[in-house]
């Protein structure tokens, strides 16, 4: 579990959801837009509560972890939806692979610097 530090105050949630979340908040502000996202949070009594928060260019967030803590409020469909909208504003681009083996080595090549 995590600690989510925002605005002055702050909620315990899932490790997973917060890692989304702070993606999520990371691409918005990239890319200069907002958005209202709903996601589980613990409660003071160790129930489970929706929060809503406004993310954003402006969004000052930071997580700390939570140590000897309950369970953490886990909803897929969150992490999920969360996930969806950070790609829609970052398309995944090609990786590399460790060693390309379709591309000849280069290191042969002696290059002179003008």
């Amino acid at each position: 579990m995590r600690r989510m530090h925002y605005a002055g105050g702050s909620v315990l949630l899932g490790d997973r959801t917060c890692k989304a979340v702070l993606r999520y908040a990371r691409a918005l502000a990239e890319v200069r837009q907002s958005d209202i996202v709903t996601i589980p949070v613990a409660s003071e009594g160790g129930g489970v509560e929706q929060a809503h928060f406004l993310l954003g260019p402006a969004s000052q967030l930071f997580s700390v972890p939570v140590e000897n803590s309950a369970d953490a409020p886990f909803d897929a469909e969150v992490i999920a939806h969360l996930e969806r909208m950070t790609r829609s504003l970052h398309p995944p681009t090609p990786g590399w692979d460790e060693e390309m083996t379709d591309i000849p080595s280069l290191e042969f090549l002696d290059y002179e610097h003008p």
